[in-house]
């Protein structure tokens, strides 16, 4: 059973030379675009749900060494020498979302994208910052080609030390929430769920070019905000971003750990936690281009500034990517997409606002290891 269901319009017959106003309607809806729906929309009493081999799992006995260092390459290095970086996109219809940052991509199959084509792909991920792909058929390939043929394309995949994942599958980062269960890194005890984040900062070489696509989801809501980190850093003075580009900070796993450990979110620890200093600019080693590289989430203090002084910075810049909306985008999560982002250079939050509906959100992140931050 395929995991949405296109909903079309009622056929009409070409022969009738006079029409009734209710043919004119039919015809004027054959113009319109099928509506896809999710899973849930559709199923009846009884049906499987198609994607259980992607249902979290929690595997006791998984018990990871600490990451060792790796060299990496971007793949957007290539696409830069190529006579037409945006190739891929041709025959491709494309949505820029604000001038600088967000974009919606249909047309494609990215799937289907040769050696060439990935690497295009990856500099025009790190150049919009975040992409949504429309109507991708990603979620039905193989998880085996996911991992060992596309996701080591673009780095190392890693492997989250916390999160569920597919039976035998560890390399996939699972998001799920429904009536019953939360499988996510998530608090109540806040006034917003938002909580922006760059994925698994903590780590000595964090994500480059990343993967989200969702099996099931409420009708509405459930979507994720993305923030451009080199427009949070632009907007900000001169000499404010020369004294930052000046200071590193502690970026921390522990307390992700420990939340696990409590027994939450499936209760397990995979790989030991650690803290890592990055500095607080980072430059995007294809496009140049320096971002802020800090998130609530998991940086906790500035080396060698006193606790109030750090306190008072990190909270300023975390004020100010979280409401910096004319550098933000919020990306709606429609069935049969894929969204593309550039952890280097962007943070995010998923947005819980379905919660009380009980709806099921169910989605896979692919997540490939780059270089270790630096200016």
């Amino acid at each position: 059973m395929s995991a949405t269901v296109l909903v079309a319009p009622p056929a009409v017959s070409g022969s009738v030379t006079v029409r009734s106003a209710e043919a004119t309607q039919d015809s004027t809806n054959l113009g319109r675009l099928k509506k896809l729906r999710w899973w849930s929309e559709t199923a009846q009493p009884g049906d499987v749900y198609p994607y259980e081999h992607f249902l979290p799992f929690f595997d006791q006995n998984l018990h990871l060494p600490p990451l060792t260092p790796f060299k990496h390459f971007d793949p957007g290095h290539e696409a830069l020498k190529h006579a037409d970086p945006l190739a891929f996109l041709r025959d491709a219809d494309v949505d820029e979302l604000t001038p600088d940052f967000g974009s919606e991509v249909s047309g494609i199959q990215l799937h289907q994208l040769d050696a060439v084509g990935r690497q295009q792909l990856a500099l025009y991920v790190a150049r919009r910052g975040v992409v949504a792909f429309r109507d991708q058929d990603f979620a039905d390939q193989d998880q085996n080609w996911m991992i060992q043929d596309w996701c080591r394309f673009f780095g190392r995949p890693h492997i989250h030390p916390c999160s569920g994942a597919p039976k035998g599958h560890p390399e996939f980062h699972l998001v799920y929430r429904d009536a019953k269960a939360v499988f996510n890194y998530e608090v109540d005890t806040r006034l917003t769920s938002t909580v922006w984040h760059s994925d698994v900062t903590y780590e000595e070489q964090p994500p480059g070019l990343t993967l989200l696509f969702l099996f099931d989801s409420p009708a509405s809501g459930g979507d994720t905000a993305y923030a451009d980190q080199r427009g949070s850093y632009n907007h900000l003075s001169a000499n404010f971003r020369a004294y930052l580009e000046t200071l590193s900070a502690v970026h921390s796993g522990v307390e992700q750990a420990e939340f696990s450990r409590s027994g939450k979110r499936g209760g397990i620890v995979k790989r030991e936690p650690v803290e890592t200093v990055h500095p607080i600019v980072r430059r995007h080693p294809v496009t140049g281009e320096k971002a802020l590289f800090v998130n609530r989430q998991f940086t906790r203090h500035i080396v060698g500034l006193k606790d109030e002084e750090s306190k008072a910075i990190l909270e300023l810049l975390y004020t100010h990517i979280e409401r910096g909306t004319d550098f933000q985008v919020r990306l709606r999560h429609r069935p049969r997409t894929v969204i593309a982002w550039d952890n280097r250079v962007t943070a995010h939050s998923a947005i819980i606002d379905f919660a009380k509906g009980g709806s099921r959100r169910h989605g896979a992140r692919i997540t490939p290891q780059a270089e270790r931050p630096s200016l």
